[in-house]
């Protein structure tokens, strides 16, 4: 049990959420562990792009292990700690892109984390669902916030409200993931979008990243302007430089992110 992170030459780290036993599921353990393995992503500078799935062929993640949470005492004050093992899904600032491998189960805890990410990738037998009203909470952790605004509204709420899920077709068609492909390409279709990203200059992407996520709270003045801030910003660094030079001769550039 364990939450692996690996980082290959090319700076994509790969995150494996390994529970199989138990559906990859969280307990604060593993929440604790994800935590840790999004601080590293953001941090290290040899990451550029992460791509995220779960161990086995049954689930990528059914979310938080509710049998670890029966009887676990809390206190009142535990409700303000919002910075404590900070999760991506709850908020945690990461420009670097996140790809998703999903790989079965992707439902509660597990979708609105795959809901933090920038691409998805499926398998066939993929399933989707926000069930917490069924079990008398809501989705939290970006669930509600995160659904209704990546979906149709009449589709992101017979989601939150009836709880039932959708299969990995209907999620495609909705644009809730990018593509669908068979079990064994899951892996190499991930981390052929992600070597294509790595190999983009890292500011840049992060740069793009962040203001598109900001775009719905920042309204349209504000973004182009921001826009036109950070192109200025950019201009000045040396893979702006390399960019421009490596297309005047023809070349792959080889960017530092400096």
């Amino acid at each position: 049990m364990s939450i692996d992170l690996h980082v290959n030459e090319e700076g994509v780290a790969l995150i494996t959420i390994n529970r199989p036993e138990r559906r990859n599921a969280f307990d604060l353990e593993h929440y604790q562990l994800i935590s840790e393995a999004w601080e590293q992503v953001r941090d290290d500078p040899a990451i550029r792009v992460s791509v995220i799935t779960g161990a086995g062929d049954k689930a990528f993640s059914s979310g938080a292990d509710l049998k670890s949470y029966i009887g676990r005492p809390t206190t009142m004050s535990d409700f303000w700690l919002t910075q404590k093992d900070q999760l991506l899904n709850r908020g945690l600032e990461v420009w670097k892109p996140v790809i998703a491998a999903v790989n079965g189960y992707c439902v509660g805890g597990g979708m609105t984390l795959m809901l933090a990410t920038d691409i998805r990738i499926a398998v066939p037998h993929a399933t989707f669902s926000l069930a917490e009203v069924k079990r008398g909470i809501i989705a939290s952790n970006g669930g509600t916030q995160r659904c209704i605004s990546q979906l149709p509204y009449a589709i992101a709420m017979e989601m939150l409200l009836t709880g039932d899920s959708i299969d990995a077709v209907t999620a495609e068609r909705w644009g809730l993931v990018n593509k669908v492909v068979p079990p064994e390409q899951l892996l190499d279709e991930a981390m052929r979008y992600a070597k294509r990203i790595a190999a983009n200059a890292p500011l840049a992407v992060q740069a793009a990243k962040e203001l598109a996520v900001k775009a719905p709270t920042m309204g349209l003045a504000t973004g182009l302007r921001m826009e036109q801030f950070t192109n200025r910003l950019l201009s000045g660094t040396a893979d702006a430089k390399e960019g421009a030079l490596a297309f005047q001769e023809k070349r792959t550039p080889r960017f530092t992110a400096s």
